[in-house]
């Protein structure tokens, strides 16, 4: 294949995804259903572009899911898991094993005999989907902005992102047993799962350290490299950590969170670049998991799908929230309940489908198909309904006035400054009382740092004449004062403040706590 064409495919493949990402959000769909869709619409079945690479499938859902985790654990403030580490790591942990064992004993019993699939097989295929995915919980809970009462949003996202892991290890080890036939080594299993996660978590604790040392001794010329060399360093924890024989992806998660609470240089340039590489890493791997499967073979599995998808979201999964969560009295029922609907599959079960496929494992491509077609059932039936259940159950709160950044100042403040930066438009009714700044009586701790008056910036004094259509940005450490100063000053309505505001007036908030 030409490279002109390659190219015209990748960029065909990306604007289509990116369409569809704009069409979710303002239809309520989560855009990673529409990633797997529009690659499935691109593929044999569609268009006919033909991908069956399972090797290169496999490589590019690692990379991209090392990518996801680290950036998951980046962004997660320890502040915030404190509180719900009990829960979080207790559901990532014994609440996957629940779901394995109790969807794999019911697959057995309910159809596996039938069809000739051993038990073992049986709990393999359920190890694969034991955990929820980390790409799919972060993408809805964060972008559809749910507002979570009683900490469930970080409890969700620390499940999300550290029960791949222990899903990765059951799949291994039932993926082990299955292969030794009829005298599986259970010892050697259990030996070797506790050995994945120990390795893996000390690990990624000790490299995530390392890292920060690296990052912020080492003086780079060129700040650009600052977020490539800390990107590297993710891939660095997720190989060695490979090849010490500890769990990758609970190492590169631990190490996402170290860094993350650490100090470093170009911390938020970092963190805005792993936000757009994030984005791109799961349009890559969903797309191409998306291209892989063709809609056609899904007819064969439709029935054992549903029914296994009917398992996991009304058996299995509440099952193991409730034993899991069974010690900790601070979540009320409909807290439960709500975590039981946030079973969500996505890319995870789909590569280690893949792993399963590349391993031999019998039945390898019939498991494929099932666990891809479970994927897109739990992203209909319970990605499409999240924001639906949680009202419903009462477990969210009204969302908060949307902050916008300022328009017109491209300017960023280090996160350790608990400040609020403000844009204002000048008004005929500010200029009321004089045209210069000091005649605006701004509230103390306040300071006007830059006035825009056509192209032009500059740095105002006291005595500068303002104009109106000025746009004037202030930084502060008392936005209420401020916001209270502004309404008196007629840059907010006064008779209504409840009331749309009005198209002649501008104030943007970007709040840098």
């Amino acid at each position: 294949m030409h490279i002109e064409l390659l190219l015209l495919i990748f960029s065909a493949l990306f604007f289509a995804s990116i369409l569809a990402e704009k069409a979710g959000s303002r239809f309520g769909m989560p855009a990673l259903l529409l990633f797997l869709a529009v690659g499935m619409f691109f593929g044999d079945d569609g268009l006919g572009v033909h991908f069956d690479n399972i090797e290169t499938a496999h490589m590019i859902g690692t990379v991209a899911l090392c990518i996801i985790l680290f950036s998951g654990g980046l962004d997660t403030k320890v502040g915030d898991i404190k509180p719900v580490l009990g829960p979080g790591i207790t559901l990532a942990t014994l609440g996957v094993l629940i779901t394995a064992l109790v969807t794999g004993v019911v697959l057995y019993f309910v159809g596996g005999r039938r069809l000739g699939i051993d038990l073992m097989l049986c709990l393999l295929l359920a190890a694969t989907m034991s955990s929820t995915d980390s790409a799919s919980v972060f993408s809805i809970l964060r972008g559809r902005g749910l507002n979570l009462k009683h900490n469930l949003r970080p409890t969700l996202e620390l499940e999300s992102g550290a029960n791949d892991p222990m899903a990765y290890v059951l799949t291994l080890t039932f993926i082990t047993l299955s292969m030794q036939g009829g005298n599986p080594d259970w010892g050697s299993a259990l030996l070797m799962l506790v050995t994945q996660l120990v390795v893996g978590a000390v690990s990624g604790w000790l490299l995530g350290k390392g890292l920060v040392w690296c990052v912020n001794r080492i003086n780079m010329d060129n700040a650009a490299l600052y977020p490539l060399l800390v990107m590297a360093g993710s891939f660095f924890v997720f190989a060695v950590t490979y090849y010490i024989r500890g769990n990758s992806f609970l190492a590169v998660y631990i190490a996402g969170l170290v860094v993350g609470n650490s100090k470093f240089v170009h911390r938020r340039s970092t963190r805005n670049f792993f936000d757009g590489i994030t984005w791109l890493s799961q349009l890559s791997m969903f797309l191409t998991l998306g291209l892989l499967v063709n809609p056609s073979e899904l007819k064969e599995v439709l029935v054992p799908g549903l029914i296994i998808s009917f398992v996991m979201i009304f058996v299995s999964r509440p099952l193991s929230v409730f034993l899991s969560m069974a010690p900790f009295r601070s979540y009320t029922f409909k807290d439960r309940l709500f975590v039981s609907w946030v079973g969500l599959r996505g890319a995870v079960p789909i590569i280690f489908a893949i792993l399963c496929r590349a391993s031999g494992v019998p039945h390898s491509e019939v498991m494929f198909n099932i666990v891809f077609l479970c994927t897109l059932v739990s992203l209909v039936v319970q990605g499409t309904s999240l924001p639906l259940v949680a009202r419903w159950l009462g477990v969210s709160e009204a969302p908060e006035p949307e902050q916008q950044r300022p328009q017109e100042f491209d300017i960023e403040f280090p996160e350790e400054i608990k400040s609020t930066s403000s844009e204002i438009e000048i008004t005929d009714e500010m200029l009321k009382h004089g045209h210069r700044l000091m005649d605006l009586c701004m509230p103390e701790k306040t300071l006007a740092i830059m006035v825009k008056r056509d192209e032009n910036y500059f740095v105002p004094t006291g005595k500068t004449v303002l104009h109106r259509g000025d746009r004037l940005m202030v930084l502060t450490d008392n936005k209420e004062a401020l916001e209270t100063t502004l309404k008196a000053l007629g840059a907010v309505p006064k008779e209504q403040p409840e009331e749309p505001r009005r198209k002649w007036w501008h104030i943007f908030i970007e709040d840098e706590d």
